[in-house]
């Protein structure tokens, strides 16, 4: 009579211990960042009208075609939809664990139908028994229920584990809408340059085929020398050269985009057609901290939350070193006889169990799984740190790309108006005599390369705007992380596109 009683003191004992869980505890890494970035005060010093809302910074370029197509791209991207599939798989995961605690039910229903044979040793003994019948049925109905207790916390750090590596895969979901939108609008950018630089050598080529022209009139009335004339010819053919090269540039940033939004190549060729001006890069209405650049990049979040599974399975490994305790108990019906008395009270059966595993002589396997756990958590925790240092790299190199490329293009924008005066005094020159036809293609040469130049110093400024909002982690609703914990509920966090659409 004794027996069930300590026994139940025995599982509440166990169960008051289950608020305990082996292993460390996970803190977030300290990680020293200066209070400002390098390239922060050329970036408040540019001279801009518009400034970019960071959660939808792709607006504030005033290119409703460039908006419309990230738009497509958060919606039909392959890479995005990937992504979104890994999310479900983690959340599958963390069910699992979460159930892993919770105990397990079941049902079984068995009925049997023999005929035993006399010929065996068995069936000779039940044949000499009188009243013997060589038919029997049996039926069985059953309900079970099992328990791990967890007791020392190994399923509990498990399910930690599961749920910072479904984290991360929400995280990690957003960092690829993120890259989407960015290389979305890094491709579209790169279009219109590729468009504009074209536009620049079809313009060259024209006026040489002008002069060209003139240069055969004049060689026609015995005015100009056929060594002019051949020039002027080899000066157009260079220039005609440039056209094909730029245009296969051009078909493969088209099909780029294309790809991106999830269409066959050629899908939206038409509506990229018509040639607009590069767009002009917005400024940063914030930048923030390096701090809080961590806290926005969810790509940063990935890593923080991928270390925190790591730490959690340092709990499981060591878990390993202590016994496991689990219940296990069963009520249900059995009969040999008809299936008539199935639930009677003859036929009731119910059952009970303590359980109690434990590895004891296998602790030199427990020993290589806890290193290779905490060697993992090593690895994760480098992983972050190097994460946090290249995010800072990716901002600086942005920034200065950013503000340096911009005065690139004042500077082009000078040579280009002196480069223009200098074609026409040139050009002037060579009509009255003065100089040779070799000036005017010098003067019409240097005028189209720095053209071209400027057209693509454009396009970089551009691209650089770009890449300095994804480097910020601008795209999203980013949550207001607290002092201890980078990852917020990001299941409640959306990119902001149908505001902008």
């Amino acid at each position: 009579m004794l027996a069930y009683p300590r026994s139940l003191a025995l599982v509440l004992s166990i169960g008051a211990l289950t608020g305990c869980a082996v292993g460390p505890d996970y803190r977030q890494p300290e990680i020293a960042l200066s209070s400002t970035f390098l390239g922060q005060e050329g970036i408040d010093h540019r001279q801009v009208q518009d400034k970019a809302d960071l959660r939808a910074w792709w607006a504030a370029f005033n290119d409703p075609l460039l908006t419309h197509f990230v738009s497509l791209a958060l919606d039909q991207n392959l890479d995005i939809a990937q992504a979104a599939a890994r999310v479900a798989q983690s959340r599958a995961s963390l069910r699992y664990a979460d159930a892993a605690l919770l105990p397990a039910g079941n049902l079984s229903v068995n009925a049997a139908r023999a005929y035993q044979s006399v010929e065996t040793p068995l069936g000779q003994v039940l044949d000499a028994t009188p009243g013997f019948d060589r038919s029997g049925s049996a039926y069985e109905a059953n309900v079970g229920a099992s328990w791990e207790i967890d007791v020392f916390g190994g399923l509990r750090r498990g399910q930690e584990a599961a749920r910072a590596a479904y984290e991360a895969s929400e995280a990690g979901a957003v960092a690829t809408r993120l890259a989407v939108a960015a290389q979305t609008a890094d491709v579209y950018v790169s279009v219109r340059g590729l468009q504009a630089r074209i536009a620049i050598a079809r313009q060259q080529v024209e006026t040489r085929r002008q002069l060209l022209a003139m240069v055969r009139l004049q060689y026609e009335k015995g005015v100009a020398a056929e060594l002019q004339m051949n020039q002027a010819e080899g000066s157009l053919t260079q220039a005609e050269a440039q056209i094909p090269v730029l245009e296969a540039g051009l078909d493969s940033a088209m099909n780029a985009l294309d790809v991106l939004l999830g269409v066959q190549p050629g899908t939206y060729r038409t509506e990229l057609a018509p040639v607009v001006p590069v767009p002009v890069a917005p400024g940063l209405a914030e930048t923030g901290t390096p701090a809080e650049m961590i806290r926005r990049r969810p790509d940063l979040i990935v890593a923080e939350r991928q270390l925190a599974a790591a730490n959690a399975r340092i709990g499981v490994a060591v878990s390993e070193y202590y016994p496991k305790f689990s219940l296990a108990a069963l009520v249900g019906s059995a009969t040999a006889i008809a299936s008539g008395t199935l639930f009677t009270g003859a036929a009731s059966q119910a059952q009970g169990v303590l359980g109690l595993r434990w590895r004891l002589f296998d602790f030199g396997r427990v020993d290589a799984q806890i290193a290779a756990a905490r060697g993992q958590e090593a690895e994760a925790l480098a992983a972050y740190r190097l994460a946090v240092l290249r995010a800072a790299e990716d901002v600086e190199n942005a920034f200065s790309a950013l503000v340096k490329r911009e005065a690139q293009v004042g500077i082009l924008t000078r040579g280009e108006s002196a480069l223009v005066r200098a074609r026409e005094n040139s050009f002037a020159a060579y009509q009255g005599g003065v100089v040779s036809l070799i000036e005017v293609l010098d003067a019409d040469g240097n005028l189209l390369q720095a053209r071209d130049a400027k057209a693509q110093a454009q396009t970089e400024v551009a691209r650089a705007a770009i890449a300095s909002f994804r480097a910020l982690g601008g795209g999203w609703d980013a949550p207001h992380a607290s002092s201890d914990r980078l990852y917020s509920d990001l299941s409640t966090t959306k990119l902001s596109t149908n505001d902008h659409r």
